[in-house]
């Protein structure tokens, strides 16, 4: 009886937001080509453009709310969507520049390389922690490595989380003055409307009492807001695809027309005009300056082996089922969240898409919802990242000591400021995304779980195909034979 008015409500749900789309986008069509709807039809309204989509964020709310209250059951469901939160994060808001200094085509190359070689080294890190005895990152390393590879897990874990940390901080640089400008008019060079006082201001006001507590439990439902805050995202960025003409077009603003009205459907940012015809041509390879980034933005946005060991110990043979199906959805997330922004804007998506939605509307009512909902995501999500810097900083420097609340509060101090330095003095997000990708991610992802797995699984001989495969990875020519064999062993498994 529950399932049958579940499925009714989806039905009603999807019925909803897909007329509201299908009514915006005919509306966008009619007055690109000034036809204006009959007389006889029903007024429109200023807020349906969104109401659909709206009604749909209530919707997956609702979801999200009644998973958490069965969390501890560690169902395969629930277990899918812990993995996703931890490979979702500010990633997604680089992938369309990715594709557009791609290609489509070679886009979804890497996309599939990066994605497959991820699951693989999940492979890898769960049959270590099962040979190795250990479900600590760092632990791993130090059996494997002793002193050395625990230093070496623990550093790319800490730059990790930093540069997650660099990248929330960087969206409220970049969507925070968009937001205030919204409410509060014209830009004329106000000190709020500065993004570095911005970034600041809110890690003195909110970062950093939240991150000075010495419990985060009360942020239990804030990696599952940022999840739902990113899939709203990305249903906005399908239905802005249908709004946004290409090439970009003066749209003179009828003068009667209410603030309201212009705030809902979008003033048109006349600056931004583009009349060139072959900008509106998806390209599906692309080589330039900036296609070196592609990889490392995909690598950084795959970035989830640290959090898959606490999983396994509750799962076991179940993890890798799990992680099979989250990757599969972060793929197809990625890989529409890409397309379509890149299919919006082309050659003119900048490095945090999102932001480039401001070069076309002014005011809109649904950006605006989703600016506002991902700025409390990521502003509650930075001191959840921060703990885990903290207490390895703390293990590294003081293991042996009582708590101290001046050490406490002088490492929290230290690490905020130092992450504040860095988004104010590095010019772009994409900067954090290419070195952090290229450099803790790829720790995390390619070497570590290899080196770990080469030297911890004893049962397997150094000459076998598994280990020699293991030790080119992630050269294309050891590694890509070997993924083969593994996902023809899988699928053979199953059947």
């Amino acid at each position: 009886m529950a399932q049958g008015r579940c499925s009714q409500i989806v039905s009603n749900v999807s019925h909803c937001f897909f007329c509201s789309m299908k009514q915006a986008t005919s509306k966008t069509e009619m007055s690109q080509f000034n036809i204006s709807p009959d007389d006889d039809s029903q007024e429109y309204s200023p807020y349906q453009d969104f109401y659909g989509i709206f009604i749909f964020g209530l919707f997956l709310t609702g979801i999200l709310l009644h998973s958490h209250q069965h969390q501890g059951s560690a169902s395969f469901g629930m277990s899918v969507f812990n993995l996703g939160n931890a490979i979702m994060g500010s990633g997604i808001l680089g992938l369309s520049y990715a594709m557009a200094n791609t290609g489509i085509a070679l886009f979804v190359i890497l996309l599939v390389a990066v994605s497959i070689f991820s699951l693989y080294s999940v492979h890898l890190l769960l049959k270590t922690a099962n040979e190795g005895g250990s479900l600590v990152y760092e632990q791993l390393g130090y059996k494997a490595f002793g002193m050395p590879g625990k230093l070496a897990a623990s550093i790319s874990i800490t730059m990790q989380n930093i540069g997650a940390m660099s990248s929330y901080l960087f969206i409220v640089k970049y969507e925070l003055p968009i937001v205030i400008q919204a409410f509060m008019g014209a830009n004329n060079g106000e000190w709020y409307m500065n993004g570095d006082y911005l970034v600041i201001l809110v890690s003195i006001v909110i970062i950093l009492p939240l991150s000075l507590l010495k419990n985060l439990g009360y942020l239990g439902y804030t990696s599952g807001f940022s999840l739902l805050c990113m899939v709203f995202f990305l249903i906005v960025v399908i239905y802005k695809k249908f709004q946004i003409p290409c090439p970009y077009t003066v749209m003179l603003l009828n003068e009667t027309v209410s603030k309201i009205q212009n705030i809902s459907s979008g003033s048109i940012n006349t600056t931004a005009v583009d009349y060139n015809e072959d900008v509106c041509t998806p390209k599906y390879f692309v080589f330039n300056s900036q296609t070196v980034y592609a990889v490392p933005i995909l690598t950084f946005a795959f970035v989830c082996h640290p959090a898959i060991l606490p999983m396994y110990e509750e799962l076991k043979e179940k993890m890798q089922g799990v992680a099979n199906v989250s990757f599969l959805a972060m793929f197809i997330m990625y890989l529409l969240a890409a397309l379509f922004g890149y299919l919006t804007f082309n050659v003119h998506v900048e490095p945090e898409l999102l932001h480039t939605y401001s070069k076309v509307f002014k005011a809109d009512v649904v950006l605006l919802i989703v600016r506002l909902a991902v700025l409390t995501a990521v502003t509650l999500t930075v001191p959840v990242v921060l703990f885990p810097i903290r207490t390895s900083v703390n293990q590294l420097l003081c293991a042996s000591k009582d708590f101290s609340w001046i050490r406490h509060t002088i490492i929290t101090i230290g690490l905020l400021a130092s992450t504040n330095l860095l988004v104010i003095f590095v010019p772009t997000i994409r900067d954090i995304f290419g070195f952090i990708g290229a450099s803790a991610a790829a720790m995390l992802i390619f070497i570590l779980p290899s080196a770990f797995y080469i030297k911890l699984v004893k049962k397997e001989p150094m000459k076998s195909v598994q280990k020699i495969g293991v030790m080119s990875f992630p050269s294309p020519f050891g590694s890509i034979p070997l993924i083969c064999l593994w996902v023809l062993r899988c699928l053979l498994c199953q059947a």
